[in-house]
Formats: structure tokens, sequence, C-alpha cells
């Protein structure tokens, strides 16, 4: 299956030249990379929420493989839907599905499953594939859509199931878990309410996230892939998750009396840093 893109003309522009011009605009070339693990980063509307995105994936080594988490906006069958095959296509181009490792996940998660019709009209994933795109042309994902209904045990076994698989991959893989954070109240209150959320992702607590939001009612509307992406870096070696940027709508409309909220973070297994010119050091 080819999945078409949804939202191209919408969250990002719909014409090559344009949207890699936008993209270019965000991101930063010299940045220091490392190698990661996993990334959060957001996906609203890129001239909300795409310096975000483009601060936090400036900042790592991006492998040829991405397992890409994304929250169901609307109601889906599976807990966790899979394209295993096939590929997508955004204004940059065609990005192939790695299937081996799709079906090495749905071996190790029995609550993977193949459902590509899950990924036709969601945009949480799609928008960040623009981005994996610019930074390297030969990338290669792995879409998964989670369902609201899925629990924090459904979630720890996705975790585990994605450690399993990436470990016996073969090659470098890393997880993108997408979200945005509050939704729709004033600044003040989501910077409080964001900063419960994000001080947990920096712990490295999934359970912690995932209990904080529930408990504190966070309208974060991707914590579940979240959950699963902490619980997966965990299980492969994570030491350490940094916060590479946070904003809300509110800076780029000025109006802070309602705004959405944004974070970019970094998580690493080691201290590898590669300079912007191609240097580690």
């Amino acid at each position: 299956m080819k999945r078409k893109p949804f939202v191209a003309g919408q969250f990002y522009p719909g014409g090559a030249a344009e949207l890699r011009a936008m993209i270019r605009g965000m991101i930063d070339p010299r940045a220091r990379k490392e190698k990661a693990i996993a990334v959060v980063s957001p996906h609203a509307g890129y001239v909300y929420s795409g310096p975000v995105a483009g601060a936090v994936f400036s900042s790592v080594v991006l492998p040829r493989t991405c397992v890409i988490l994304g929250p169901a906006h609307r109601e889906i069958a599976p807990v966790f839907a899979i394209q295993r095959s096939g590929s997508w296509t955004t204004p940059l181009g065609e990005v192939l599905v790695e299937t081996d490792l799709a079906d090495a996940i749905m071996r190790s998660a029995p609550l993977v499953k193949e459902d590509a019709g899950a990924h036709l009209h969601e945009h949480s994933l799609e928008v960040q594939v623009p981005f994996l795109q610019f930074f390297r042309e030969d990338i290669a994902i792995v879409p998964v859509c989670v369902s609201y209904e899925a629990s924090y045990e459904d979630l720890a076994g996705l975790g585990k199931a994605l450690a399993e698989a990436i470990g016996g991959f073969g090659s470098d893989v890393l997880i993108v878990a997408s979200t945005d954070m509050s939704h729709y109240i004033s600044r003040e209150a989501a910077e409080k309410k964001d900063n419960q959320a994000i001080d947990r992702v920096l712990a490295l607590d999934a359970e912690g996230l995932y209990r904080t939001v529930v408990r504190e009612n966070i309208s974060m509307c991707g914590f579940q892939p979240v959950t699963a992406a902490l619980a997966a870096a965990k299980d492969l070696g994570a030491l350490k998750a940094e916060l590479i940027r946070y904003q809300t709508s509110g800076d780029v409309t000025g109006d802070y009396r309602e705004v959405v909220g944004y974070a970019g973070i970094r998580i690493t297994g080691s201290s590898d840093i590669i300079m912007g010119n191609g240097i580690k050091i």
C-alpha cells in the first residue's frame, strides 16, 4: 500500500520546494548532534510547532530507520495499528516501510495488528516524515498508531516489544514519539502542567509520565506513545533525556490566553557527539 499525504497543504506546504525551504528555515545545521535512542517531537502545523521539531531533529544523528509512534486522533480498531509494508509519500518523495522490523515488532507484541487503514487520515505520524526526509533521503519508517484506549500495561508491553525488535534488528533505529502538550489553556497554566509531564520524561519514568498525565488531567495528546517510547528506551540503555526546546502557539500568534504547548526532547544512551560539520568529539 502506498499511503498518500493527508495534511499536505494544510499542516505543511504541499509543494516540494516550498516545504524544503520551510524546513530549512526551522533547523540548525550547526547543532551538536548526538546518537539518540528516541526523540519526542510535536505534530501541529509547521508554522506553530515546526521550530520545535526542527530543533530536536537537528540535535540527533539520524539513522536510516525510524519507528514513529503517534496517537490516533480518531477511533481505531486495534490498540496498536501498524503498517507493515508499502510506502508513504509526501511532497518530498516516497519513504519505504521497513517490513522486517515491522514484522519483528508484531512477533513480539500481540496487541500490534496490521491496519494500514488506521493511518490514512492521521496527521500525528505524517507531519514527522518530511523532517526525516529532509535530513536523510533514504529514510525508512515503521509507523505505529496508538489508540487512546491503551493502558499503561499495554504501553509497557509495546515498549518491551519495541526494544526486543530493535535490539535484534542489526542496525541503528530511532524511535520518534509524536505528541503535542497541553491544549487550549493559558500559557501560564500550560507551562505548569507541561513541566509536570516533561519532568517525568526527563527522569525516564514511563509509568510516572502516564500516571501524572492521567492524575493531573494534562491534555497531552500523545502521552501514550511517549510512555511506550520511554519504556523501550530504558530497555535499550537510555541514560539521559534532555529538553531541546519548548514553546507554545502563543509565541507565534501573540495570544497567550489559549495556547498549545510543544516540546522537543532527545533521549540518549551514550555521549557520542557529532558537530554540525560531521566531526565526532
